[in-house]
């Protein structure tokens, strides 16, 4: 159900769900701005969210710091939403230089990311890196897996095999697209434009999916999220909705088949960021919403 002129408006109906399901899981929202960091030191604050399938690491890194992973499993995602913080990311024995205001790709195996000015960074994990699953604020949740999602499953390996891919985010708006979509073999991200807020009402775009969870990452403004489970023959599986504020930075993680939609509510700049593991495939097969398509495949069959 989204108004009129939204890109989305092309995919397939996702106003209401139809099937009869007899169990629902929870929203979960993590409010790193209220609560203290995972972990602390010399390279600065790190706070930790996660879903059934993704890690988010949040960093207020001080000057000169460096994040290793040693033998990372898959690829990892890294955002820069700020033009003045600029990253080093060093792999397979290369650094690669990427500037602030982008999104990078950075391969399995050993690599390190180091921060020479400072700022906030982001970076996505698949949980298949269980370190760090452990570490997130709500692990306990995920204790057991969540209903209506697919086991993980990586998309294919990129055109011209493993290295570090940036991207910047420096994008126009172009009309019929969707703001800004990127894609790698674990995550796919649409980084909006910034909205000036807040949000006209009447103008909102609630809708569902049906097997897969969406994370929407506050990283400027607040947010009101709205959402809404399917009643189903079962009262017993019924869940009151929710309309939950969360300031910035946050994540609000939206279950299946859950109708959602959020507001910005108040003046000023609001940053939001939506997060997908794997890669959403209706969006993949819009000619031109996945910025990077070229050089990351879909899987065979889609």
């Amino acid at each position: 159900m989204y108004p009129a002129g939204d890109p989305r408006g092309k995919l397939a109906a996702s106003g209401t769900p139809t099937v009869d399901l007899k169990e629902f899981a929870p929203a979960e929202y993590v409010r790193f701005h209220d609560m203290e960091p995972q972990e602390s030191g010399a390279g600065g604050k790190t706070w930790y969210g996660r879903g059934q399938n993704f890690i988010i690491a949040l960093t207020e890194a001080t000057p000169g710091a460096v994040f290793e992973r040693k033998g990372q499993v898959d690829e990892y995602m890294v955002l820069l939403e700020d033009k003045d913080t600029a990253v080093e990311i060093t792999w397979n024995g290369e650094t690669t230089e990427v500037p602030g205001y982008a999104v990078a790709m950075v391969p399995p195996g050993d690599s390190a990311v180091t921060v020479p000015a400072g700022g906030r960074i982001v970076r996505l994990f698949s949980t298949q890196s269980a370190d760090l699953a452990a570490k997130c604020a709500n692990a306990r949740s995920y204790a057991e897996a969540k209903p209506h999602i697919p086991p993980f499953e990586p998309w294919p390996e990129p055109k011209g095999g493993w290295k570090v891919r940036s991207y910047s985010l420096d994008v126009p708006a172009e009309e019929g697209r969707l703001g800004r979509i990127f894609r790698c073999t674990t995550f796919m991200v649409n980084f909006f434009e910034p909205f000036e807020g807040p949000r006209d009402s009447t103008k909102l775009s609630p809708h569902h999916h049906d097997d897969f969870e969406q994370c929407s990452l506050a990283l400027d403004g607040n947010f009101m999220h709205h959402i809404r489970w399917p009643w189903t023959r079962d009262m017993s599986a019924w869940r009151p909705d929710d309309h939950e504020e969360c300031a910035s930075p946050s994540i609000c993680v939206i279950p299946p088949p859950a109708i959602h939609t959020s507001r910005w509510i108040d003046d000023g700049r609001h940053q939001l960021v939506d997060i997908f593991a794997p890669p959403r495939v209706d969006f993949s097969k819009q000619d031109g919403w996945v910025l990077n398509a070229d050089d990351y495949p879909m899987p065979d069959g889609t």
